[in-house]
């Protein structure tokens, strides 16, 4: 079966459904979004325009783009090679949406239904075969003219053509670095993400009553370690504390029995007492750290302090001697060394044991969480850097057990998991990596 992607219909003109159009209509696709009434089909028009790069874009833009309302776009989506539904995070409201759309779709259509964690068997559960076989779940990150990550997720009776054919579409015309996942809470890159992020703001608590201080934290997790600069406290004030909420909730009625990320999912006693005061981060006026405006019209940044409970001036960080590379820091014995590997270390076993769970190789995780998180590295092109050898003997000495792939690692003598263009199997096999990096 070939497919080809010429003309979209995507319904829902909001943040993430208006970023997907701008992205389809400026690589010359002909695209429709649908709305729910006039008023914000024409928003979602506005939206889409504002999101081109240039003034030349956005006149491509324009010229494949027209909004409708979805009351007079049976027609659309009737004629689209392919439909995109990216309405609000709510199970029956996509489903609703799913059985307007299998009514009118062609039966050689693509369907694609836009979330961040709403399992696949959920939306789909009850449908046809027919519109079963061509649906799919698309996790595009936010930005979506920014953001290179794209989730492809498929349910157990999606035809592989149809994987193939948005994966190929998405990455040659829409620029998307695609990884393909599985059909299980968060995905890939939110999963191993949000474990970081959750999991910190618990592991972070004893270092900050022994003298590390916010701002440490951040450089620790930034630089050092090739991840971006706003470090962990600095990046949940970017996303919000009510937002991180709504995920660890999430996590906790969807992860697995056994997950070590179970342990996380509720927030510790600070920032639950954020949340309930509104302090949320960026969005509220401050999280974690926020902007005061002087009378003089300049801006001094303050940081809310863990052990007094109040606001004081943000203190530059001194980065310890062994915070040159995270190859030095996660095997530092000194605080700033045994929270790193608290945080960052055990993140990375938590990867290493969800293969095949989340994703058929280590190559989709590594791709994701660069593309998804903006690391340098992902968890196992880190572990390769730190010393696939050097991990195992720490968790030997401790008594552990090794994580699947480390196992596999270990057994195979492979040494690393990457080899020039391959990577390690869980047959213990080195395998090309394609066309993914």
């Amino acid at each position: 079966m070939t497919i080809t992607i010429r003309s979209i219909a995507i319904i829902g003109g909001g943040t993430m459904g208006s970023g997907i159009a701008a992205a389809a209509a400026a690589a010359g696709r002909s695209v429709t979004i649908l709305e729910f009434d006039e008023a914000a089909a024409a928003k979602a028009r506005d939206r889409t325009l504002a999101a081109a790069k240039d003034e030349a874009e956005r006149a491509v833009i324009a010229a494949n783009l027209t909004s409708l309302t979805l009351e007079a776009g049976d027609e659309a989506i009737r004629s689209a090679d392919w439909v995109c539904e990216a309405i609000i995070e709510d199970l029956e409201a996509k489903r609703s949406l799913l059985r307007r759309i299998e009514s009118l779709r062609k039966s050689d259509s693509v369907v694609s239904t836009n979330t961040s964690g709403i399992p696949l068997a959920a939306i789909s559960e009850g449908f046809g075969q027919d519109l079963r076989s061509n649906l799919v779940v698309t996790h595009f990150f936010n930005p979506v003219r920014v953001m290179r990550l794209l989730e492809i997720v498929p349910g157990s009776d999606t035809d592989p053509a149809v994987i193939k054919a948005l994966a190929d579409f998405c990455r040659e015309a829409l620029g998307k670095g695609v990884v393909h996942a599985k059909d299980t809470v968060n995905f890939i890159a939110n999963r191993i993400g949000c474990f970081w992020m959750l999991s910190g703001l618990h592991k972070a608590k004893p270092y900050l009553q022994r003298g590390l201080t916010p701002e440490l934290i951040d450089a620790l997790m930034g630089a050092p370690v090739g991840l971006p600069s706003t470090g962990l406290y600095g990046l949940i004030d970017l996303i919000g504390l009510d937002v991180m909420d709504f995920v660890g909730k999430n996590l906790a009625i969807n992860l697995p029995k056994g997950d070590v990320g179970l342990a996380f999912t509720a927030f510790p006693e600070v920032e639950e007492a954020l949340l309930k005061r509104g302090q949320l981060g960026r969005k509220s006026g401050g999280g974690f750290y926020r902007l005061v405006k002087e009378a003089d019209g300049s801006k001094r940044k303050e940081t809310f302090d863990f052990v007094s409970g109040s606001w004081r001036d943000w203190q530059p960080p001194t980065l310890p001697a062994s915070a040159v590379d995270a190859a030095n820091l996660l095997f530092a014995e000194d605080d700033a060394g045994h929270f790193a590997w608290d945080l960052l270390g055990e993140t990375l076993l938590y990867a290493a044991d969800l293969v095949p769970q989340i994703a058929d190789d280590l190559v989709n995780i590594d791709c994701a969480i660069r593309w998804g998180f903006n690391w340098q590295r992902g968890p196992f092109e880190l572990i390769d850097h730190i010393g696939p050898e050097r991990v195992i003997a720490r968790l030997r000495k401790a008594g552990r057990p090794l994580p699947r792939l480390l196992a596999v690692l270990e057994e195979s003598g492979a040494g690393h998991f990457y080899k020039g263009t391959e990577y390690l199997g869980l047959d213990g096999r080195f395998h090309p990596i394609g066309r993914m990096i």
